[in-house]
């Protein structure tokens, strides 16, 4: 409601009253201080890389920041960053080009195939190479495997944002005779911008926080690096200057990707609807073309397959080990599951400000849980230790604090799928529950939430995606006992018991999947397909 309502008072005056619009009425002060908690708890790795560094002293810390094996470390991880992220682009955007934009044959199921192998965690990815060919290891090896693993987050973001181009602007470059090659790369190319840099980020992203995929073709990174000073000193002060400096590489990426994004316009203004793009013909050259999306889906996918294939046959019955494989099953389940519905649940908060009272505020929160969203697991996991330790001994190593750890490290992807739902919810629905008299917490819960369940439950499933293969923070925060399937993949693959790891790695590669086809849809639908 808004504008200008007449009433009288008790004795016949009229009077005219003015009703602020709902968008504008300050939010409930519980709802901005559950985010602005939320938000504090986010930043709660950020300021332990600080204090820790603060508590150092700069001698100590230049000492122990300024020395070779730290320059080793770099520069293993500026030429892993500097080979993957551009050729993971171009095969990112070639394949999503055909698969969009042509009338290459089964186009759909290449394009879900080009998704596929996020349901393959990197670690097995790296598994299944390794017992193929034992003899693949340094930069070489960690540059191949890493594209395969992940330049599903380019795919993603650039084939929805091709299914979303205007081809009026490339029929009008063609019809000045512009060939093909000019059109893509002058008119196409610029619109894809900011899905190319989204996507790269989050592959460099995932480059800096990776361990288990380099520790098995024994290619030092400082995430690996981290873990062994962790494993070998118990969080001793090298492991914090090394997390210090990951911490600085992982900011530094988001300054260049926001740096390089500019402030460029890429919305459509005009009346009328956008055309959809017509498929180019391909003709005698489209058997040709599908051998990319071929090798591709073959180097991804085939290779683990056959692999686990390999080892399950060679393993025969005895590798099910029904009792231990269950265990795992439970334990990973029940942290998914819990992991997800607190991350959720963090995130409520701020979905809500965002949608229903967005400014300065809810933009700084914001920002501070995607920019501790962006940092490795294993910072997050050695902040933690080091908190529960020094602080708060009881709390660790209890459910309490890896379901904590989960919620902090994946809370961005809980915040905006739920975002994008609650955005759909009419907020009139929400001023007549108000007006009905119901308070604004039974308001969230019976109406907005209700309406919004879809988003949280995609919110839920990419949460579970992420805690099911999640294996760094795991293995230093969960409590004694603790043998997820990721954990028991990983002691088993470390045992060179590459038979034993296989039903474990199967098991994960058959519950992520129905989790990325719900990704893919997703993402298509949010491009009107």
């Amino acid at each position: 409601m808004h504008g200008s309502v007449e009433t009288i008072r008790p004795d016949g005056t009229p009077i005219l009253l003015r009703v602020r619009p709902w968008s504008r009425r300050p939010a409930p002060p519980w709802m901005a201080i559950l985010a602005v908690l939320v938000s504090a708890a986010s930043l709660l790795p950020l300021g332990f890389v600080i204090g820790v560094t603060i508590q150092t002293g700069w001698a100590t810390a230049s000492a122990m920041i300024f020395r070779p094996r730290v320059g080793e470390l770099m520069v293993n991880t500026v030429l892993l960053v500097i080979a993957t992220v551009p050729i993971s682009a171009v095969l990112a955007t070639a394949l999503a080009w055909l698969t969009e934009r042509t009338d290459l044959p089964a186009a759909r199921l290449w394009s879900w195939l080009a998704v596929a192998p996020l349901a393959v965690p990197a670690f097995v990815q790296s598994y299944a190479w390794i017992s193929l060919i034992p003899s693949l290891h340094g930069l070489g090896a960690g540059v191949l495997i890493s594209v395969l693993a992940y330049f599903p987050f380019l795919y993603l973001p650039i084939s929805a944002a091709m299914r979303r181009l205007d081809p009026g602007l490339e029929d009008a470059a063609a019809s000045l005779g512009h060939s093909p090659a000019r059109v893509f790369f002058r008119i196409v190319l610029p619109q894809l911008r900011l899905a190319i840099l989204g996507g790269a980020l989050l592959v460099a992203l995932h480059l800096l926080a990776e361990y288990g995929l380099y520790a098995m073709i024994r290619f030092d990174t400082f995430t690996t690096a981290i873990v062994e000073q962790f494993q070998s000193t118990f969080n001793g002060p090298a492991a914090n200057m090394l997390a210090g400096v990951l911490v600085m590489c992982c900011l530094l990426l988001l300054t260049l990707e926001a740096g390089l994004r500019g402030r460029e316009r890429y919305a459509r203004v005009g009346s009328g609807a956008a055309m959809r793009a017509r498929p180019l013909r391909l003709g005698r050259a489209a058997w040709p073309c599908l051998l990319l999306p071929l090798l591709v889906a073959f180097l991804s996918l085939g290779v683990p397959a056959l692999t686990l294939a390999r080892w399950l046959i060679a393993g025969g019955a005895e590798i099910w080990d029904l009792g231990s494989i269950g265990l795992a099953l439970g334990q990973t389940l029940f942290l998914a599951l819990a992991g997800a519905a607190l991350a959720t649940m963090a995130a409520i908060p701020m979905a809500w400000l965002s949608i229903r009272r967005p400014g300065r505020l809810q933009r700084l929160l914001e920002g501070c849980n995607y920019i501790v969203g962006s940092l490795p697991g294993v910072v997050v996991a050695l902040a933690l230790v080091t908190i529960t330790v020094r602080v708060a001994l009881p709390l660790y190593q209890t459910l309490f604090t890896i379901l904590v750890a989960y919620a902090l490290m994946f809370l961005p992807r809980a915040l905006i799928s739920l975002r994008a739902s609650m955005a759909q919810a009419p907020v009139e629905l929400e001023q007549a529950a108000a007006s009905l008299g119901r308070r604004p917490i039974h308001v969230l819960w019976s109406v907005t939430m209700r309406l919004a369940a879809p988003g949280a439950a995609a919110s839920m499933a990419l949460v579970s995606l992420g805690v099911f293969n999640e294996l760094t923070a795991t293995q230093m925060l969960a409590p004694n006992g603790t043998r997820t399937l990721a954990m028991a993949f990983w002691s088993l693959s470390g045992e060179i018991d590459y038979a034993a790891a296989a039903p474990y790695a199967l098991i994960m590669v058959l519950f992520s999947m129905p989790l990325t086809w719900l990704l893919y849809v997703q993402s298509r639908r949010s491009a009107g397909r």
